[in-house]
């Protein structure tokens, strides 16, 4: 092989094109999906796909194209890669997944095609955490009305002694959003009582943070 023959070939391989003869380098075309899927270049996702680019090569953090898409909230994008076999529980070197990340951003669309593909509603982040709590933490009301419809476990304690009730209570603000939250997981059954490793519960919580309405819903609910 020629010196000028090998310059270009590592210039195609950089750029992730096919080489004359129609070979590509695998690891190459892979990273490239990688960060035109960080980008949401919909077009160039869809021409590496066409050309041999896998979607379960990960970068030097531990992500797929679709977690990439996903951190972008690059719904189409995210749908491609889906549709071409990308793992929605795929985890990063961070413990999170496509799905596990679409909740706790509030994505609501890329976790409603995360739901449809198999994700896994046990699968915890890396404070071990469903995908309920910190979307509940973070006042995301419309992904926890969707989590709810499915079967994921409401109760689920995490690392810290928290469920999504005690995290919407102890890390909300106490506003509308929180408060909607707080409604929707009383009327989906969340145990109302159960207390946090010291032993205080939701309305103890809210009662010392001045969330009045939070209070109230809890109270109404029951609640000691």
């Amino acid at each position: 092989m020629t010196a000028t023959w090998r310059i270009l070939l590592w210039f195609l391989v950089v750029l992730g094109l096919p080489a004359p003869g129609g070979t590509t380098s695998e690891t190459s075309i892979d990273r490239a999906l990688i960060r035109m899927s960080a980008n949401g270049n919909l077009a160039e996702v869809k021409r590496l796909l066409g050309v041999g680019a896998g979607v379960h090569e990960r970068d030097a953090a531990g992500r797929t194209a679709l977690m990439a898409a996903t951190q972008g909230n690059h719904v189409e994008t995210a749908r491609v890669l889906i549709q071409t076999g990308a793992d929605v529980n795929a985890k990063d070197a961070i413990q999170d997944s496509p799905y596990l990340l679409a909740g706790a951003a509030g994505y609501l669309d890329i976790l409603r095609l995360t739901l449809a593909n198999g994700a896994d509603l046990k699968s915890v982040n890396r404070y071990g955490g469903t995908a309920l709590i910190p979307a509940a933490h973070h006042g995301h009301v419309d992904v926890v009305r969707e989590l709810l419809a499915t079967g994921i476990d409401i109760d689920h304690v995490n690392s810290l002694g928290w469920t999504a009730l005690l995290e919407a209570v102890i890390l909300g603000d106490g506003g509308p959003r929180h408060a909607d939250i707080v409604r929707l997981l009383v009327a989906a059954g969340a145990k109302v009582d159960l207390a946090d490793r010291s032993g205080i519960t939701p309305l103890e919580h809210a009662r010392r943070k001045g969330q009045t309405e939070i209070s109230r819903i809890l109270a109404a609910a029951g609640a000691q």
